[in-house]
């Protein structure tokens, strides 16, 4: 459906972003995430109590090598004592819809109720618009609806509904919190070929800055065919055999 303009007031253009314009800042994060994870392991096998066992000092070998074996044993309730907070910004709402559907993460995301968009919206281009013949037309299309939104609020439109007007493109930001043992889940499945492109580039961004804060995380903050050594989709890319060439029934 084309917007008819003939009678809006033609203001300032929305601002356009490419999905390469996502900002992701690690704002918190446990101070020893290894030793963490570590003491609630040994704690679950040991008579000390788990105070005692923290404050004794352990070779990082020897941490790794029990941490280790309890997630490859699948035993992973441990990691999820380790918390990150993100702070994201330049992603679009179709991209924020996806995450909510991660259950054990927790957000605080930009109100459309109480931030008005009257100057100018920001929003998302895919790649796939931004290099075909649709791009003018997309582009003017997210003007219409800005002038559009504009005129409802210059009237007395709330917020709240003229919001209703912008699409899945709008950009938004939040700040999300997860424990380590979903953030490993969240890479398993957002870094896999089958997931949209503009959430992939957000998880491999957490993922990177997790990891350089603790470098052993890049064995367990990877796509779910390298963790299982194949592809359990129903559609597999390649990169990995198809669970049915590997697992006989």
């Amino acid at each position: 459906m084309t917007l008819n303009t003939d009678n809006m007031q033609q203001g300032k253009p929305a601002k356009t972003s490419s999905d390469g314009k996502i900002r992701v800042e690690l704002l918190s994060k446990p101070d020893d995430t290894l030793k963490a994870i570590y003491v609630a392991c040994r704690t679950c096998y040991s008579s000390q109590d788990p105070q005692l066992i923290w404050d004794k000092d352990y070779d990082r070998d020897k941490m790794l090598k029990l941490v280790k074996k309890v997630i490859e044993s699948g035993h992973h309730s441990t990691l999820e004592h380790c918390h990150y907070i993100y702070a994201v910004s330049g992603i679009s709402r179709a991209c924020s819809h996806q995450l909510v559907r991660h259950r054990h993460m927790s957000f605080s995301q930009k109100s459309q109720r109480y931030v008005t968009e009257t100057d100018q919206f920001e929003y998302i281009t895919p790649p796939a618009i931004e290099n075909s013949e649709f791009v003018d037309e997309y582009h003017q299309m997210m003007t219409e609806l800005q002038n559009f939104y504009t005129r409802m609020i210059e009237t007395g439109i709330k917020a709240e509904d003229a919001r209703f007007v912008f699409p899945n493109a709008t950009s938004t930001s939040m700040v999300l919190s997860l424990n380590l043992r979903e953030l490993m889940h969240l890479a398993n499945l957002r870094l896999c070929t089958n997931a949209q492109h503009e959430i992939r580039k957000l998880t491999q961004k957490m993922v990177n800055l997790a990891i350089k804060q603790d470098d052993w995380l890049k064995d367990y903050l990877v796509i779910k065919c390298d963790a299982l050594g194949y592809c359990n989709e129903i559609k597999t890319c390649g990169r990995r055999p198809h669970k049915n060439n590997v697992i006989s029934n």
